[in-house]
C-alpha cells in the first residue's frame, strides 16, 4: 500500500477555523496539528482571528525545492529495471 504522504509533490495546505482565545493560539495550534502528523517543516500562510476564533492556514512541507523527491526515485528505479 502506498503512503500517500510519499506521494506529495511538494507540500500539504490545511485550512481550518480554530476556536480559541488570539491569533497566536489559533497558529500554535495548527503548527501543533500539522507536527502530530509527522511533518517537520511547517509554515503558517494565513491567520486572521475573528469573534471567537482565528481563521488559519498552515503549510507542511514534504519537499523543498532540489530535495530529492520519493516519487521521482521510484520512477528511476522502475525505468532502470
Amino acid at each position: 500500500m502506498i503512503n500517500p504522504q510519499h506521494q506529495i509533490m511538494d507540500a500539504l495546505d490545511v485550512e481550518t477555523f480554530f476556536v480559541c482565545d488570539n491569533e497566536q493560539q489559533g497558529r500554535n495550534l495548527m503548527i501543533d496539528m500539522l507536527k502530530s502528523w509527522g511533518f517537520t517543516d511547517v509554515d503558517i500562510v494565513f491567520a486572521q482571528h475573528v469573534g471567537p476564533g482565528t481563521r488559519i492556514r498552515g503549510r507542511a512541507y514534504a519537499y523543498r525545492p532540489a530535495d530529492k523527491y520519493a516519487w521521482l526515485l521510484r520512477e528511476a528505479a522502475k525505468e532502470a529495471e
